[in-house]
């Protein structure tokens, strides 16, 4: 799809649910640790298991000394908290062991491409969680994709059916203009809790219809009296 289309869906995006401001909340190594903490559970948990474990270890460096026993108590509300505990911690052992302090600052000094490969490197770092600190922490156009993102992607057929998240990161950054990163990451996960969802997507409420070429199929679904079941709604 080109620009202009991406630039179109935003537009409509933005229309629907407001343009999102961008503005830097964290240093890059909180962000990371935060945005392991996201993994498989909402924003609320993870945000209350982000502020749970500052207020246990006010510094990172207490975090990287800790047993993992301690971390875990921490961020007990995030859930999967005995994964996410030694993981946060082999991670920042491992920053503290390459760079002799846990300051991921120097990110900014590289480009994308170098720094998403330096981050990668650590342990359970994979496209993802290397893209949320780059742009939400360094403001670098890096794309985070998401369950939602990579969802309604494929339905507004901007990536195949078939495509995986490791390639939807290599692939939705090249026809995203830069500076519509931020937007683009914000509004389309909006779109896909609200409107798109994966169980029966609000497609008679979509304000991206005109745009969207599985919207004809879905409403022929939606409206046959067989509704299909959430299985077969997903892509």
């Amino acid at each position: 799809m080109a620009k202009a289309n991406i630039t179109q869906i935003i537009h409509l995006l933005v229309k629907e649910y407001g343009r999102p401001e961008w503005r830097p909340d964290f240093q890059p190594i909180s962000t990371l640790v935060q945005t392991i903490l996201s993994q498989n559970t909402s924003d609320a948990n993870s945000d209350r298991a982000f502020r749970s474990l500052v207020a246990a270890f006010p510094v990172w460096e207490d975090v990287a000394t800790a047993d993992p026993v301690d971390i875990a108590a921490a961020i007990r509300s995030g859930g999967l908290a005995g994964i996410k505990s030694k993981r946060i911690k082999q991670t920042l052992e491992e920053i503290k062991r390459i760079r002799g302090a846990l300051d991921l600052d120097f990110l900014g000094g590289m480009s994308i491409n170098e720094a998403r490969h330096w981050l990668k490197q650590l342990p359970g770092v994979g496209d993802k969680t290397a893209a949320c600190v780059l742009l939400f922490s360094l403001g670098e156009p890096a794309l985070p994709v998401d369950t939602h993102i990579l969802r309604v992607s494929k339905r507004l057929g901007l990536i195949g059916d078939r495509t995986t998240p490791e390639q939807a990161h290599e692939i939705l950054p090249k026809i995203v203009p830069p500076e519509s990163t931020h937007e683009f990451h914000v509004l389309m996960i909006e779109h896909g809790r609200k409107t798109c969802r994966a169980q029966r997507p609000l497609c008679p409420a979509c304000v991206l219809q005109s745009l969207c070429p599985s919207y004809e199929r879905f409403m022929t679904e939606y409206y046959t009296g067989h509704r299909k079941t959430s299985a077969h709604l997903q892509f």
